[in-house]
């Protein structure tokens, strides 16, 4: 049987792989786009009803074309997003084929390349760009037994509060995810506990001006100026409801009652760390240093952008962040369902190549991984704060693009 050649596998047909196709199409790469189900499948299948854009519609998005027939101040709608990742493959003509998992890459012995397997058949390629994103496979501690009598889900497979069984939730988890559903839940009418552990929580707006033109203003994107980085911390930044700032006092004064870290159950009881009032003090003190850097940019920069002295007023503290739960017996709360909003691992198990470092994460800078001819992207922080975002990953794509034509460029030369 003849064996299918390429130059460049891209495997996945979300926004890395769509920003991958365009960059490789305009340098002249023979490729391919292999895209288990459908093109931006995650962002169709895999997110609660209401889940919009990070970002406005202006700013979320490739260079190449506009969100049409919606405002560019709003958050579009998730399937929106999906609708406009098909839309544009189809306008670039991307050569994607859906329906086609990778089931394994392997190099070749004695010879340049990759033996990429598919349900569909096998592939040689000289390069492979995994484009399968951060949010692989749904990552939560195993803290409550599964024989527990307690409904458990991830916000991967969290719909709207009508799946969820009758009686309280707790939401495991105070970044973008956690804080929306909670709210959702709420205004559902149902009682809500919301575990909050360490967390960045910026403006959403602030002085006409969205968050993500503030990141780019003041060089927040790039972070020129380094700042010292904890893992693991929550971002707690939305689009919910037409974009408004996450504020775990106005969650708690609707009737949130909020906890710390969800740390350890015990016969029907779950145990909560204490720092639940620091954690909120915490993502306060990054709240207004985002406040004073941008009052003083618009000083410095003589911007006629209205003062907003509202922004600077916090509520008061609701009591229970002046006198925290540090357990909760769950049948006495009427707990029915814990709901972990607590992020995504890697699963890179179809790569049999030498391209990962001793904890098992891929081992790159700027997505050129260790392994020669393997290429990451789409990953948070791939060169930075705006990698895992639609409007970062187009830009990350266009240098791996570039560094595939200059690799390829080594392969093909001959001395005359």
């Amino acid at each position: 049987m003849s064996v299918e050649k390429i130059n460049t596998l891209v495997v996945g047909a979300g926004q890395a792989g769509i920003a991958m196709s365009e960059h490789l199409s305009q340098m002249g790469v023979p490729h391919i786009v292999l895209e288990r189900h459908r093109i931006a499948e995650r962002w169709r299948s895999e997110r609660w009803d209401s889940l919009v854009a990070n970002g406005p519609a202006w700013h979320d998005r490739f260079p190449g074309q506009k969100f049409e027939g919606i405002s560019p101040e709003v958050f579009p709608a998730k399937e929106r997003v999906a609708q406009y990742f098909e839309d544009y493959a189809g306008m670039i003509k991307a050569p994607v084929r859906t329906g086609v998992e990778v089931s394994q890459v392997e190099r070749h012995q004695g010879r340049p390349g990759f033996k990429v397997t598919t349900s569909a058949g096998v592939i040689e390629a000289d390069n492979v760009v995994a484009a399968t994103g951060p949010f692989q496979i749904p990552a939560y501690p195993k803290i409550v037994p599964e024989n527990s009598g307690i409904q458990q889900l991830h916000s991967s497979t969290y719909k709207n509060p009508g799946q969820l069984a009758e009686g309280a939730v707790l939401v495991v988890g105070a970044g973008a995810s956690g804080s929306q559903i909670a709210e959702e839940l709420r205004k559902a009418g149902k009682t809500v506990y919301l575990s909050v552990g360490e967390h960045y929580r910026p403006p959403r707006s602030y002085r006409d001006r969205d968050y993500c033109w503030w990141l780019g203003a003041l060089g927040l994107w790039d972070e020129v100026k380094i700042r010292p980085k904890k893992e693991h911390v929550a971002f707690a930044v939305s689009g919910y409801e037409g974009g408004k700032t996450v504020d775990f006092r106005r969650l708690a004064h609707m009737g949130i009652t909020l906890v710390g870290l969800t740390k350890a159950y015990r016969n029907g009881v779950l145990d909560f760390e204490e720092g639940l009032a620091r954690n909120i003090a915490d993502g306060d003190q990054a709240y207004f240093d985002v406040l004073r850097e941008a009052d003083a940019y618009i000083e410095q920069n003589g911007l006629p952008l209205p003062p907003e002295p509202d922004a600077w007023e916090l509520l008061p503290d609701p009591d229970c962040l002046k006198e925290p739960i540090l357990s909760l017996d769950l049948a006495a709360a009427g707990v029915t369902t814990i709901l972990w909003a607590t992020g995504f691992k890697f699963d890179y198990s179809w790569l049999k190549v030498n391209a990962f470092n001793e904890k098992g994460d891929p081992f790159h800078k700027r997505g050129i991984s260790a392994e020669s001819g393997i290429y990451f992207l789409g990953l948070p922080n791939l060169v930075n704060r705006a990698s895992s975002f639609i409007y970062g990953v187009w830009h990350d794509a266009k240098y791996i693009a570039d560094h595939i034509v200059l690799q390829n460029g080594y392969m093909s030369y001959t001395k005359p």
